[in-house]
């Protein structure tokens, strides 16, 4: 069964709600015109990764879901799974998440499990790590976005996003380095396809280490696995180097630029499901450990990510009349003025 699936590297600039929402519109679109049906988004791609302490400020988090806000009501998400990096607090406690989206509906906020807060980042100063397990709670949606969807209710935690044809979950840029990534349970638990929204900088030989842990990731379990990251300085002092990638079963498919001065590079692949079956299904010794492993806990969605579905899908559409609208940017106001210059 073959897929088409979408990564990209996004030139994002910490705080710049409007054009950091165009850029990935533009991802968005231009994913949707290759055929992709899912597309996978950098770390805290609304608004920005280096927003150091203004994080803390309640604005970030508003305004991040006045972008994503304006993703949903243009239509965007329409016939594509969207996986979305953004600040999110729940119960008080600010997550740094990965949301998904389709057909204009919020499917899961996913927080991160595993902080990087070591040599120049310091995620455990502005969030909290996942640590309740797979599992999730309910999320009330902010106003903005309960008068644009239909669930006022979403589900935050851990867990896979079940469409007709396979199993998908993400994890998020440090979780791929820790000695027990969420991904090796992932597969075992019968996810197929991994996603991994980073916000990665730039150090001598970096990419090696990156390339090796996916090649890894994707070879001792099968699977496919993307890999999406910031690409230029967003405001800091740090350089993000890009070098999205697709791999399946230990081989690199695309891999995106490392130093490229575009804005938006997406980069897709066309996978193999079944290749992807029929290698998990030879290891017998990977059978055992996966036959053990505790269930995730999944959403089922009435969505094809293969070629076949999505060509009924979009007949069908057709033939419904369905179009999605167009919007224009939102435009952003703030009680800090001063905290939102462009760097």
């Amino acid at each position: 069964m073959k897929v088409v699936l979408a990564t990209c590297n996004l030139n994002q600039w910490s705080l710049d709600f409007e054009g950091n929402t165009a850029r990935i519109i533009e991802s968005i679109e231009i994913a949707k015109a290759r055929g992709a049906r899912y597309r996978l988004g950098p770390e805290l791609e609304i608004s920005g990764y280096s927003c150091e302490d203004h994080f803390l400020e309640l604005d970030t988090l508003r305004h991040s879901w006045e972008s994503l806000a304006c993703i949903l009501k243009g239509g965007h998400t329409d016939g594509i799974l969207c996986d979305i990096g953004m600040p999110v607090m729940h119960k008080n406690v600010r997550y740094n998440c990965r949301v998904f989206v389709l057909d204009g509906e919020i499917l899961l906020i996913r927080p991160k499990m595993i902080l990087a807060s070591d040599g120049n980042y310091r995620e455990h100063r502005w969030f909290a790590a996942w640590t309740h397990g797979w599992c999730t709670e309910p999320y009330v949606l902010p106003r903005e976005i309960r008068a644009l969807t239909v669930n006022h209710k979403v589900p935050i935690g851990i867990a896979g996003i079940a469409t007709a044809d396979t199993l998908l979950a993400s994890e998020t840029c440090e979780e791929l380095f820790v000695p027990m990534s969420p991904h090796i349970q992932f597969g075992n638990a019968g996810v197929e396809i991994i996603g991994n929204g980073s916000g990665s900088h730039h150090e001598l030989r970096k990419l090696d280490t990156r390339i090796a842990l996916i090649r890894n990731a994707s070879a001792k379990n099968g699977g496919v696995y993307l890999y999406a990251n910031q690409q230029g300085c967003d405001g800091g002092r740090l350089y993000f180097d890009g070098c999205a990638l697709i791999a399946q079963n230990g081989d690199i498919l695309a891999q995106g630029s490392q130093f490229s001065l575009k804005d938006v590079e997406v980069v897709t692949a066309t996978v193999d499901l079944h290749a992807v079956r029929s290698y998990r299904g030879a290891k017998a010794s990977r059978a055992v450990q996966a036959s053990q492993t505790e269930q995730l806990p999944q959403i089922a969605v009435d969505f094809d990510m293969g070629m076949e579905g999505w060509k009924e899908g979009m007949e069908g559409r057709k033939a419904g009349g369905v179009e999605g609208g167009a919007s224009s940017l939102p435009v952003f106001q703030s009680s800090n003025r001063a905290a939102y210059a462009h760097p």
